[in-house]
């Protein structure tokens, strides 16, 4: 998933132009960066690297839902697929923070937990 995730959400930056194009590149980059974050501070993929993606993703999701920007030809087609990208990788992160919260604080590779 990751392979598909990190592209689709950088090429936002490409349609910084279009309507509403800054707060959705601000929204894509920011579920990025601060799951690079948790990466790098745990050494390791923990369940709260979903954490950067849920705080930023859902107001994305929903603006693309409820308030899409006016789009035509490629840009439109971008928010399509950031929409279908995005909602399917928080169908797994929602449960993931939700694990977390619940203690699960695991570090994938690690033999101790953080």
């Amino acid at each position: 998933m990751m392979v598909i995730l990190a592209p689709i959400n950088m090429i936002s930056l490409y349609f910084a132009s279009e309507p509403m194009g800054i707060l959705v590149t601000a929204l894509a980059w920011g579920g990025m960066l601060t799951s690079q974050i948790v990466l790098m501070r745990h050494r390791g993929f923990t369940k709260l690297v979903s954490g950067g993606h849920v705080i930023f993703w859902v107001p994305l999701v929903l603006l693309l839902v409820f308030a899409r920007p006016v789009a035509n030809g490629a840009y439109d087609t971008y928010l399509a697929i950031l929409l279908a990208v995005n909602l399917l990788s928080l169908l797994f992160d929602i449960n993931d923070l939700r694990l977390w919260l619940g203690g699960d604080r695991r570090v994938i590779g690690h033999e101790r937990s953080v």
